[in-house]
């Protein structure tokens, strides 16, 4: 058995790739952000001015629009602060004593973001501030296909580092940076995304950012974009052998990042700055704290990063920009756009799984951008997937299974009683357990299980062929059906339907093996609401392995042989109305040792129980 998954999960690292065409039919907004900011790293207070040029591509007029003003759910009674003391199970790391962070912050501990002045194509516009959304009433509105330039004057403060924006972390960084500019909400298919920041997840238009940071010269800085000065900056990223010599108390940095739908960056005076150059790959960053207790994991993640790097290249597509960051900072491990945020004071393995997990939303969030509130598990739970197959061959885990913990983390789920479907709005999760399992566990699944339906090869060909469809678009869950489909061959609606609209669970069990002359009756039953193919092993008293293989009638097609150095015995269509379904084996009851529904494990049967026949033994 254990050799036969072992064959089984070497295909995921084996797989054959191919590219088509993507569909010419989608639209989506664009907007370029012309930024310039300066921060008072003293009284952690700033401001700044903003032009966006913004590009209706959509088929509808727009009359008005809205911001993102994260920065003000860090205040007492914000939303976020009051769903944090009413949620059954809030986020630890922002509570204190039993009680909300945010509900005891200060005037001067607060965070906020305001806008100060607001024109479109130089005409005042009428905006008002609701919590952390800005609504605009556009001087004028914008027609299909037209463009208008939105100028904002705005001022912030940086709040205590709660929940990954922040200053002064608990490891001591002084200033991280995520969610801090006044960023335009998305407008789609669905209508607009004003989303208020109440917990976690987020949606963004793609666009060009031209940036300029002004703060105090000390301090070493890094995120998403390009440096476009650095010999006037210095810090680490000047020409090597070369000097720099700066005047005044500030620098101004100044960033551009091509193509990405957010803007993060991070700083602080004690950073150690690297740079590792990659054979082939981009440029990788790393800006940790000059903390002898970490550095040395620190050095031996840069070669690890690397590896990881190449990996999801390989396996999902190649990585599009020059540059990539992995920055301390934050309060736990957070995505953006070339980079991320992660604690730093871990054990190595702990800092590469952090490392390998946010890296992998640079594909799936930063490159394929679901939206997060609503598609939660694809973002979190596609990453999952393909981070636990990158840790298991850069850490040599060798592991037959490597996605074990989400099957258990799903099951818990289900025992629990409260698992919600994965349609659920991100905020609306009655439980922070249930949303993360859902989008982590469960939407790893997704993915891992799929490939058990339509083969492992045609699982990778899929990742493959939905990030040359999509990539820098804004996929939704038919569409990695539809890649699906279009690669295997199958009908697989029944399986988006099942597993993410509803909370129905798989359970086959084998109901009876009995003696049929010199053959053997084996009668499956459906007991659980959700239907699946079977891949079923016999084992004979003398060794002898099988396969047998139920189609599903609703797929209309078949798999290939996962175990192709076993016979297998394709059967009848099994149609999902019949609870039962028989079959027989060509070999008398005596000779038959054990059977065994799912010998992967891939399909997330929540009782295993019943998926094992095994004779008396003598």
């Amino acid at each position: 058995m254990k050799h036969l998954k072992s064959l089984f999960f070497s295909a995921f690292l084996g797989a054959s790739f191919f590219i088509t065409a993507q569909n010419n039919a989608y639209w989506q907004q664009h907007v370029d952000y012309t930024m310039d900011v300066e921060m008072d790293v003293e009284t952690f207070r700033y401001t700044g001015t903003q032009k966006l040029v913004y590009t209706n591509n959509s088929p509808d007029e727009l009359s008005r629009v809205f911001y993102h003003l994260y920065y003000n759910a860090f205040q007492p009674g914000s939303e976020m602060d009051i769903r944090l003391q009413n949620i059954k199970d809030p986020d630890k790391r922002m509570m204190e004593d039993d009680k909300s962070r945010i509900a005891s912050l200060s005037e001067t501990e607060i965070g906020y973001l305001h806008a100060k002045s607001l024109t479109q194509d130089g005409q005042p516009v009428t905006f008002t501030e609701e919590g952390t959304i800005l609504v605009v009433d556009l001087a004028k509105p914008i027609p299909s296909g037209g463009k208008t330039t939105l100028e904002m004057r705005f001022e912030g403060q940086v709040p205590e580092q709660i929940r990954r924006s922040g200053r002064n972390s608990r490891e001591g960084v002084a200033l991280s940076m995520s969610q801090w500019y006044p960023k335009l909400s998305e407008y789609d298919f669905e209508g607009w995304h004003p989303n208020p920041y109440i917990a976690r997840e987020f949606h963004g238009v793609w666009g060009d950012f031209d940036v300029k940071l002004t703060l105090d010269k000390d301090y070493t800085v890094g995120g998403t974009g390009y440096l476009q000065n650095p010999q006037e900056i210095g810090h680490g990223y000047e020409a090597p052998d070369t000097k720099v010599k700066t005047k005044g108390k500030t620098l101004t940095w100044h960033f551009k990042a091509p193509n990405v739908h957010d803007f993060m960056w991070a700083a602080d005076p004690d950073y150690i700055h690297d740079i590792y150059e990659m054979e082939d790959g981009p440029t990788l960053h790393f800006l940790y704290k000059n903390d002898p207790e970490i550095i040395e994991n620190w050095k031996k993640l840069q070669p690890k990063t690397a590896e990881a790097m190449a990996f999801y290249s390989k396996n999902i597509g190649e990585y599009p920009y020059d540059q990539y960051s992995v920055i301390q900072g934050g309060d736990g491990g957070m995505e953006y756009a070339m980079s991320t945020l992660i604690t730093g004071g871990r054990n190595f393995g702990g800092l590469v799984g952090v490392m390998a997990h946010e890296m992998a939303h640079s594909w799936f969030q930063h490159i394929l951008a679901t939206n997060e509130s609503e598609h939660e598990w694809m973002d979190e739970g596609f990453t999952s997937f393909i981070s636990s197959l990158c840790m298991n061959e850069i850490m040599d885990r060798n592991k037959e299974n490597p996605f074990q913990g989400s099957y258990r983390g799903y099951f818990a789920l289900v025992n629990s009683g409260l698992e919600m479907p994965q349609t659920t709005h991100a905020d609306r999760y009655t439980t922070n357990f249930a949303y993360s399992v859902a989008a982590y566990s469960k939407g790893s699944i997704f993915l891992s299980q799929l490939g058990y339906i339509i083969g492992q090869d045609k699982l990778m060909e899929t990742i493959h062929k939905y990030f040359e469809d999509f990539k820098f678009k804004h996929p939704v869950p038919n569409d990695i059906k539809r890649t699906a489909e279009k690669v295997s061959g199958m009908e697989l609606n029944w399986y988006l339907t099942d597993w993410t609209q509803t909370t129905n669970t798989i359970d086959y069990g084998i109901k009876s093996v009995e003696a049929d002359g010199e053959n053997t009756k084996v009668t499956m039953e459906r007991i659980g609401e959700m239907p699946m193919p079977l891949d079923i092993l016999v084992v004979g008293k003398d060794g002898t392995q099988k396969t047998y293989y139920v189609p599903l009638r609703m797929m209309y097609g078949e798999k290939d042989n996962p175990y192709p150095n076993l016979e297998r015995t394709v059967l009848e269509d099994w149609p999902w109305a019949y609870p039962t379904y028989e079959f027989s084996l060509d070999m008398p009851l005596d000779n038959v040792k054990a059977i065994m529904i799912d010998p992967s494990q891939l399909m997330a049967d929540v009782d295993g129980e019943n998926n094992v026949y095994q004779a008396e033994e003598e």
